[in-house]
């Protein structure tokens, strides 16, 4: 692909700027049928679309690398795949190539001010979604050619709360030495990290982004190693080795 990183840099700046433009308009539904603008902090609860712009990314990827279109699925009834510990998940994106699952995407976001409430619950399920999954793949819950992809993106509002100090309760024993004293800032970050290097996640990405700079399409990545370009090229890779796998197997058929 050419100008990967234009692609990924640029890409990343529109969908930032759609969290924040979203986010702070969004537009709901009345039950009369008509319209409200929807301001403050109550669009993350009642919007829904704001991380769409990284959705439409990874599709761009996919498609670049030859998944067609028709066989990505991001919506609300179309994007279940089977689970072991439940019945169904719903992911924000899936690659599903000729029945085979390709790519499995999860994308979050956290903004202020209550980080303390809603850390743990964010933690609590992308492990446990990220477990579920590897469960469901060994039991062939769904069918895979060659093993997927999961990958997750989380966006966390740059501000004075999640970028300060917080301190643990500890009444009977330590917390782990890389927590002492860290912001919820470093705690998701030591978690896309760890879950990377476990294998729960096949790649992550850390970003952080404060609303009057999102608005202009600003964000920075705290650690080179979960960047957004990264988890790209994670996932256009995957989606290369799969289509080149598809072609040799297709002339092989046909000589």
């Amino acid at each position: 692909m050419k100008n990967f990183d234009e692609l990924i840099r640029a890409g990343g700046k529109k969908a930032i700027r759609h969290y924040w433009k979203t986010r702070t308009g969004q537009l709901s539904p009345r039950r009369d049928g008509g319209k409200v603008q929807d301001q403050g902090r109550r669009a993350e609860v009642t919007g829904g679309k704001q991380l769409d712009g990284f959705i439409r990314l990874i599709r761009d990827l996919l498609k670049e690398a030859g998944v067609k279109n028709a066989e990505i699925y991001t919506g609300q009834i179309d994007s279940y795949i089977p689970g072991y510990f439940r019945p169904t998940k719903r992911w924000d994106l899936l690659a599903i190539v000729e029945g085979n699952l390709l790519v499995c995407i999860e994308v979050k976001s956290q903004a202020g001010p209550s980080y303390g409430n809603n850390f743990n619950n964010r933690i609590e399920e992308a492990i446990g979604n990220a477990h579920d999954f590897w469960r469901a793949y060994q039991e062939k819950a769904f069918t895979s050619s060659m093993k997927p992809f999961l990958g997750f993106l989380m966006l966390l509002e740059h501000d004075a709360a999640s970028t300060k100090a917080v301190k643990e309760k500890e009444p009977h024993f330590e917390v782990l030495p890389e927590f002492k004293d860290t912001s919820y800032a470093k705690r998701y970050e030591i978690f896309c990290e760890k879950a990377q290097r476990e294998g729960l996640y096949d790649a992550t990405a850390f970003l952080m982004s404060d609303q009057r700079g999102g608005l202009k399409g600003e964000y920075i990545e705290p650690s080179e190693q979960l960047t957004l370009k990264t988890l790209a090229a994670a996932i256009y890779g995957k989606a290369i080795a799969f289509c080149k796998q598809r072609e040799t197997a297709t002339k092989k058929t046909g000589d």
